[in-house]
């Protein structure tokens, strides 16, 4: 049973990257901004109610395979001698779930039951929903700028790849950093495939 968790361990990252995909992208779909009125917050999640809480379901789940992905990435980065930046980008990706569970957390309880929010309970819901990213783009940064160390130095992955982690590391600590937010589910899913077919957590053979 180890090793057969070892070898399928890093397809919980492409599981966490469709669940977020399909969910909070796909399902949720364009909601309300920032500068919504009330009614309009309430119409809205009236409107779309099952869609949205299906949604916000799916991107817990997507949170919950994510730390198992980072709890398997951690093991990869150990096993090749970057023990510190490991446990570092793991506490990157743990602050990452927190910020997505989050999102989670607010879409839901705007869907859960519109007809019986006050306005401006739904505007103080839907302004915390569009505007609570720090905790998620500072995990995005910590996460990814450890994993560029860690690869860079240790060599168990392709170089680029950590060179790709240092920029998307450095966009989600700026202005821009929603774009980060694609970067690195794109980047998950590469890693996870690149770890899967090379044999899963144990295969951390220096590569150039």
């Amino acid at each position: 049973m180890p090793e057969r968790w070892n070898r399928l361990a890093p397809v919980t990252g492409i599981v966490a990257v469709a669940l977020i995909v399909v969910g909070p992208f796909i399902l949720a779909g364009n909601t309300p901004g920032t500068d919504a009125t009330g009614a309009t917050v309430i119409q809205f999640y009236k409107d779309h109610q099952h869609a949205q809480q299906t949604a916000n379901l799916l991107g817990g789940l997507g949170v919950i395979f994510l730390i198992f992905f980072a709890g398997t990435l951690r093991a990869h980065l150990r096993d090749a001698g970057q023990e510190g930046l490991a446990a570092v980008s793991f506490g990157g990706a743990i602050l990452m779930g927190v910020g997505g569970a989050t999102f989670s957390s607010l879409g839901f309880a705007l869907a859960d039951v519109p007809d019986k929010l006050d306005p401006s309970a739904a505007v103080a819901l839907n302004l915390l929903s569009n505007d609570f990213f720090f905790p998620f783009t500072a995990g995005i940064s910590v996460f990814m700028l450890a994993n560029a160390v860690a690869i860079i130095r240790g060599r168990s992955l392709p170089l680029w790849v950590g060179w790709v982690a240092v920029l998307i590391g450095v966009v989600a600590a700026t202005p821009l950093g929603f774009f980060s937010f694609f970067g690195v589910l794109a980047w998950i899913l590469l890693v996870a495939v690149l770890l899967y077919v090379r044999g899963g957590t144990r295969s951390v053979a220096p590569t150039t």
